[in-house]
């Protein structure tokens, strides 16, 4: 598809990013092995759908329904019921929520995303941060502290424009800004400007509720917490590709936020240990909060740096880390990644340098989930990111440096197979699984029906399973 095909298409700019990562990515995206397989113009046309897409939100919003607590139909029903409550206006016009089960995957559900609809922009601004942004086009309203800049009058009740900053260049407590920026919608300012940039101590809660998004999507805040779990379906997918039962001991060894470690013990009935590590102390009570609220006792979670649990003393005890070799039946190991599959993200100002900081990292974390895993075991390793030497390169260095490790395949396996460029064989990459939304990104239309656009429009990702023999 030309280029200028690929633009019609879209509502935002392309994801902007610093020169030398847009060539970095250049050049996995075109490597000789993808060149001589598609041809220059196809590998070209995916790349360039790739910068595009990564700016624009999936067409559905994922919920991972909490079926250890509740039947998936009984979570369906009472989501709907909450929704419609959401949705209702002073009119007695009946409220319709379409949420539609996943056909391969038993505890999801879809709700489709509304979007881009007719919109029409106001001459008073809010500008927020590109975070901010990425979640308003998710259907989040716009929290105070992602606030940037606010017309200098702005009084509680006044309708306002809501625009994403894409460079990162907008200065704090700003009553205007002209550099890079694009509009998500409209909303009702809750907060007065002096309660955002004049308080000694900073405001809290909604800072504009929205009312004309750009996308139109529920808003999930407060609505049933402990039944459903917003989670972008390839996360749910590692879980289920992990493969847990009841009375293992699991590793999750990168775990926070605890979306995934308490996905992990749900499938596990709560019945075993799942530990769950983190080197981040302020990150750690957020995997607390989630397992309280969704009832699960078997997670045991701990403040500490993965790439050294594993115990020189084999004669420890397992109760925490560091953790005696062998000590765990499956290991998680969703490793810390540059991010470059998140979507919506319309602008990353990380330098090449930093991206390719992580490789390192993901390979000391890669030693110590094999000494971790038992003989017999099984190892995930997973990123939100879209690059190379993050995914398949790693496959490759894996295989080489482990002799025990062996790939298995994935189920479900509803990703596309991993990407040519490490070297690995055909076999190998029909076993990895590799979510890449630029593949089929033209031809997922609202016209297609949810549930078969929902396994290609999502967000980049990558998951490959080892087996330890």
């Amino acid at each position: 598809m030309p280029s200028s095909n690929i633009e019609e298409m879209s509502i935002f700019p392309r994801i902007s990013l610093k020169p030398e990562v847009t060539d970095y990515l250049k050049s996995v995206f075109l490597n000789k092995e993808v060149l001589a397989a598609v041809g220059h113009q196809e590998a070209d046309c995916r790349f360039q759908k790739l910068l595009t897409c990564l700016s624009h939100p999936p067409s559905y919003t994922c919920v991972r329904a909490n079926t250890h607590l509740a039947p998936l139909e009984e979570i369906r029903h009472k989501l709907g019921e909450e929704l419609k409550k959401q949705l209702c206006t002073s009119s007695a016009e009946e409220v319709s929520v379409q949420i539609l089960p996943h056909p391969r995957i038993p505890d999801v559900l879809l709700l489709p995303v509304d979007g881009p609809r007719p919109v029409k922009q106001l001459s008073s601004e809010v500008v927020v941060g590109a975070q901010c942004g990425s979640a308003v086009l998710r259907g989040a309203h716009v929290f105070v502290p992602g606030i940037l800049a606010s017309p200098k009058y702005m009084k509680a009740g006044d309708v306002v424009s809501v625009l994403s900053d894409l460079e990162g260049r907008c200065t704090r407590g700003a009553t205007s800004f002209q550099g890079k920026k694009v509009f998500v919608g409209n909303g009702v300012a809750q907060i007065d400007r002096s309660s955002i940039f004049c308080t000694d101590e900073p405001a809290k809660g909604i800072g504009v509720r929205m009312v004309e998004p750009l996308y139109q999507s529920p808003s999930f805040d407060g609505v049933l917490p402990n039944l459903a779990f917003l989670q972008n379906l390839p996360s749910v997918v590692v879980g289920h590709v992990l493969g847990p039962r009841p009375g293992e001991r699991i590793l999750d060894m990168c775990a926070a936020p605890g979306g995934k470690t308490c996905h992990i013990a749900a499938l596990m009935r709560d019945q075993g240990e799942v530990v769950a590590l983190d080197r981040i102390r302020s990150k750690i009570d957020r995997i607390h909060q989630n397992a309280q609220m969704l009832h699960l006792r078997s997670i045991k979670v701990y403040c500490f740096n993965s790439t050294q649990a594993v115990s020189s003393d084999l004669a420890q005890e397992a109760e925490g880390p560091p953790f005696p070799p062998e000590s765990f039946d499956r290991v998680l190991l969703d490793a810390p990644c540059s991010g470059l599959g998140q979507r919506p993200s319309m602008s990353c100002t990380w330098s090449l340098k930093e991206i390719c900081s992580y490789q390192p990292l993901q390979r000391k974390l890669f030693h110590a989930a094999v000494q971790l895993l038992k003989k017999g075991g099984v190892l995930v390793y997973s990123t939100c990111t879209v690059t190379l030497a993050e995914n398949e390169e790693q496959v490759a260095w894996a295989l080489q440096t482990f002799p025990c490790l062996t790939l298995q395949p994935q189920e479900p396996h509803i990703g596309a197979e991993g990407m040519l460029g490490a070297g690995l064989s055909p076999e190998q990459l029909r076993l990895l699984q590799r979510f890449s939304p630029e593949l089929s990104w033209d031809q997922t239309g609202t016209a297609a029906p949810l549930p078969c656009r929902a396994d290609r429009d999502t967000i980049g990702f990558f998951i490959a399973k080892f087996l330890k023999n």
